[in-house]
């Protein structure tokens, strides 16, 4: 039997970080996970480090601002899964010097997770977070470093329950807003799913050097689609506000931090369509449920109806 690679994740307690880590040790992959000391003393994380721990997974003490403990920590993995949040983005430079440097490293699959950032019609502030995501990516091809990027699209988590409205904490009562004509299809998918089908990747000559799109048919939706089922589900009907292109814009323009940057992306989604306004072409892309049919993936309608 093939040995299966050793996994780092870096960013492992954060909120797609967790369910990665989790398939990763589920799979039988040895797992490891890059921790502060700081983590250790952080109350919110405790009950999250002791469900690693009932999974097998070893903590490696180091700091993606720390070089040397950086370099150590990948010297004992094959494959190397960032999953760091948004503010730190921009510093994943660190772990590619990192990687270098170590010289083991089989696969390297940096932060992405959501839209495929060379793929996009994303206005500020937006544009901006993918375009550090972008230039990671030609950082990691400059260095000659093999690598996955995993386009997941939306987190169910995020955007089911609220039905994608910004700023949201449940499910809408009695309107829903929808930007532009609702007509363009988005995708949604489980972070356990997004999980699975990542260390699914991890040793797969296939998706080497590839992007990684995870756009399952059967979660595949249309903003009007989406609603129309949620109301099927609920039983109840929403009033339904659609707001012109231009007044979305707008409202970009003038909400604050991170309200901005949010509004932005379900813009550049649910306007301009770009979760699915491409077709994957085998020369830079692959999509996971057709690699991997076995997988049992939590569709938009069964994700429904642990709600109903």
């Amino acid at each position: 039997m093939v040995e299966k690679s050793k996994i780092l994740i870096i960013g492992g307690t954060g909120h797609i970080g967790k369910f990665i880590v989790e398939a990763s040790a589920k799979a039988g992959h040895p797992t490891f996970v890059l921790v502060r000391d700081s983590t250790f003393s952080n109350p919110s994380k405790s009950s999250l480090l002791d469900t690693f721990k009932s999974f097998g997974v070893t903590f490696l003490y180091g700091d993606l601002y720390n070089h040397e403990s950086l370099v150590k920590a990948i010297k004992q993995v094959d494959v190397v899964i960032s999953t760091v949040g948004h503010g730190q983005l921009g510093d994943q430079g660190k772990i590619i010097d990192a990687i270098k440097e170590a010289g083991n490293v089989k696969r390297f699959f940096p932060s992405e997770f959501g839209n495929d950032v060379d793929r996009t019609n994303a206005v500020e502030p937006g544009k901006t977070a993918f375009a550090t995501k972008a230039r990671i990516r030609r950082a990691v091809e400059a260095e000659g470093i093999p690598h996955t990027y995993v386009s997941s699209n939306f987190f169910a988590g995020h955007s089911l329950l609220t039905l994608a409205q910004p700023g949201a904490k449940g499910p809408p009562e009695e309107k829903v807003v929808i930007f532009g004509d609702g007509n363009p299809k988005a995708v949604f998918n489980k972070e356990d799913d997004i999980g699975t089908y990542t260390i699914k990747a991890v040793d797969d000559p296939r998706t080497l050097n590839k992007i990684l799109y995870i756009r399952p048919p059967g979660n595949i939706y249309s903003f009007n689609e989406l609603v129309s089922l949620w109301e099927k589900k609920f039983g109840k009907t929403l009033e339904k506000i659609y707001v012109p292109e231009d007044q979305v814009l707008k409202k970009i323009q003038e909400s604050p931090v991170p309200l901005n940057v949010m509004i932005s992306i379900r813009h550049a989604v649910f306007v301009k369509g770009d979760h699915t306004n491409f077709e994957i072409e085998p020369s830079f892309g692959v999509e996971a449920s057709e690699l991997y049919p076995d997988v049992k993936y939590t569709t938009v309608d069964e994700y429904f109806n642990q709600f109903v």
